[in-house]
């Protein structure tokens, strides 16, 4: 038998090469900033243009480790991004499933005043929460970036969403069995949420994990700093340490390509599906 050759429609290798080359166009200032961590800083004021290092080293990384607490910044962020990450999933799942499936007085102007809230720039509430944080004494400690990202707007909607679209009659069946709330919650709920719990959990980490302004506000201490905001002591006022600062950034951005591979499946799932079937 002869094999037949299929050729692909103009559309799909057109598809395919805007893709290739959005992806290209994004991803050259991530591949930039690798290769230019590998340059030392007379390479890189002497050949701004050259996308490749003249001479490879590791220069930067020796200064980084050297220079700055690096360990200090890296379990601080893990920390804070790690707790957090896990109370809003926390938080958002238990109020989605309440707002999902329960009745009770209010309901919908409660959740459209959560959904509200999602409208308000965080610029805006900037200073009553470092007011807040002064007055419960938490100030230059950790618990100032974890206790006010316990809960997230936009995660309780994302939540509530995929929970109401999970049928009615597993909740009653449960029920029936003599299934309490929590039980309900934690054995029918939250198995048929997964990709909802992906999203959740890498949009927050993601967002924590990058936060530069809550530290900057809430940290006065070197040790408690998270890594952003541990990148600016490479930066005296006068020169900055390229290399170095590219090899910290560099850093900073392993742990979240590493995050984004593992759960990249239950990421997808969540962005491409709007509920359960």
């Amino acid at each position: 038998m002869k094999k037949t050759n299929k050729k692909m429609r103009p559309s799909v290798v057109f598809s395919i090469a805007f893709m290739s080359l959005l992806s290209a166009v994004m991803m050259y200032p991530m591949v930039w900033m690798v290769l230019t961590s590998f340059k030392s800083n007379a390479d890189i004021h002497l050949h701004k243009a050259q996308f490749l290092p003249t001479e490879w080293t590791i220069e930067g990384y020796l200064t980084v480790f050297e220079k700055a607490p690096i360990g200090h910044w890296f379990l601080n962020s893990v920390l804070t991004t790690g707790l957090t990450t896990l109370a809003v999933i926390v938080t958002s799942t238990l109020v989605g499933f309440v707002f999902a499936k329960y009745r009770f007085r209010f309901k919908q102007p409660l959740f459209y005043a959560i959904i509200a809230t999602m409208m308000v720039p965080p610029q805006v509430t900037m200073i009553p929460r470092y007011l807040i944080i002064q007055d419960i004494h938490l100030f230059n400690t950790i618990w100032a970036l974890i206790v006010p990202g316990l809960v997230s707007a936009f995660s309780v909607y994302l939540a509530r969403q995929f929970i109401e679209d999970i049928p009615d009659s597993l909740c009653e069946a449960a029920r029936l069995d003599g299934a309490g709330p929590l039980r309900i919650y934690w054995h029918v709920i939250l198995p048929n949420i997964k990709p909802a719990i992906g999203a959740i959990g890498i949009f927050t980490a993601m967002m924590h994990w990058n936060d530069y302004l809550n530290p900057l506000l809430m940290l006065n201490d070197k040790t408690k700093m998270t890594l952003p905001l541990g990148l600016v002591i490479f930066d005296n006022g006068h020169t900055t340490d390229l290399a170095a600062t590219m090899a910290a950034a560099a850093l900073v951005m392993v742990p979240m390509v590493v995050v984004f591979v593992l759960f990249q499946k239950q990421f997808i799932k969540g962005m491409t599906l709007s509920g359960m079937k």
